[in-house]
């Protein structure tokens, strides 16, 4: 029986990927640096391994997964947060036994560059908005000159620091935070999608694209809609064949309308799409470097993070009076922690977020940082082990 060791526990993709690979044969194990009952507690995992930070600790951190590749002999690891930066910065110190799904550090770094990565997408027919990197708000007043802009830090995730002018920047606009580069961008009207996707040696093997139609404010998606798209997917085949990228890649859009994207960033890790593929799907072999081609989800049913969905969502719902399309999308949609069997990691995922609540407290910050802090990478130098 292959055996798998899926990184970044904590996340509801890290479930759906352990789920899919039990069902299809494999022996699954979970690991990360903090709680991560939503997928422990999972009928599809054999065992949590407990790692150090890959952002306080890397040493440790590789240590830690080096005698869990061992102990378990482990044929594949898949990261699926920001740990992957780690991974692939320090992977020489890995046993060469197994796959470890992580390209090249340095182009990972690229790619998760807001700046670098939108001159390689412009190269390669991406559409991407009109942009520059600036310091001060001076700058990016001067560059912006009254257009509708948007501003991000260089290296960030959620739309975390995101700040968006619709109206152009005012005069009264607070200076920017040092977080390094800033990039300004011209702000695109239209619909927003992401994409996810997994290539092998510069090949697409897997690729789906949904709408994130009910959102945390700006920040992450709860709701995963079906989204067709033949230019994203050209695009993200033309993009992997130029970078001969392996592992899984996901970008962002802005759909102007009759499939016109625009490409605005890139995460060279997965992201929800990965929920829009079938229990029988095979997402698996595509992440082993095993399947022989394209795969795409069999179904068109919409996905969600079904507790939020029935709180936050509702409670939007009713604010915006859209009770009845809320009802709608919740009864078109199937629940990606939650499922009929495995209904434990429901229970997890409360004790979890109990956890980052008690971190958060502990390290005086936001529940979000809570969460992510530890395996984030923000473009910072890493040292040789």
């Amino acid at each position: 029986m292959p055996k798998v060791l899926i990184l970044g526990g904590r996340a509801p993709v890290a479930l759906d990927h352990a789920r899919r690979f039990a069902s299809q044969g494999w022996m699954v194990h979970i690991a990360d640096s903090i709680p991560c009952r939503i997928s422990g507690w999972s009928r599809a995992v054999g065992s949590t391994v407990s790692l150090a930070s890959p952002r306080f600790d890397p040493a440790a951190f590789i240590a830690g997964l080096s005698d869990a590749i061992r102990r378990h002999a482990i044929d594949l690891v898949i990261p699926t947060c920001e740990e992957v930066f780690y991974l692939s910065r320090y992977r020489y110190a890995l046993p060469s036994s197994c796959r470890v799904l992580a390209d090249d550090f340095d182009k990972l770094r690229t790619l998760h560059s807001k700046w670098d990565f939108l001159q390689l997408a412009s190269e390669c027919g991406g559409n991407a908005p009109a942009s520059a990197q600036v310091r001060n708000i001076g700058e990016a007043k001067e560059w912006a000159n009254g257009a509708p802009v948007v501003l991000k830090p260089e290296f960030s995730r959620f739309g975390v620091h995101v700040r968006l002018f619709a109206d152009g920047i005012p005069a009264d606009a607070p200076e920017l935070a040092e977080m390094g580069r800033w990039i300004v961008q011209h702000y695109r009207h239209g619909q927003e999608l992401c994409s996810y996707s997994v290539a092998d040696q510069g090949v697409l093997t897997a690729h789906a694209v949904y709408l994130p139609k009910y959102r945390l404010k700006r920040s992450s998606s709860y709701y995963f809609a079906h989204h067709a798209s033949q230019r994203i997917a050209a695009f993200v085949a033309r993009f992997v064949a130029q970078q001969r990228f392996t592992g899984q890649i996901s970008f962002d859009w802005i759909d102007a309308g009759n499939d016109d994207p625009a490409v605005i960033e890139c995460n060279p890790r997965a992201i929800s799409g990965v929920h829009l593929f079938g229990t029988g799907d095979a997402l698996p072999a595509a992440l082993a470097g095993a399947t022989p081609g394209l795969v795409t989800p069999s179904t068109l049913r919409a996905r969600m993070i079904a507790p939020v969905m029935a709180s936050v969502g509702l409670g939007q719902a009713l604010a915006s009076g859209r009770i009845a399309a809320w009802r709608r999308d919740f009864l078109a949609a199937d629940d990606v922690i939650g499922v009929t069997g495995d209904r434990v990691p429901l229970v997890g995922a409360v004790a979890d977020i109990g956890s980052y609540l008690l971190l958060s407290r502990r390290q005086r910050c936001t529940l979000r940082e809570a969460a992510t802090r530890d395996i984030e990478w923000d473009g910072e130098a890493l040292a040789h082990l």
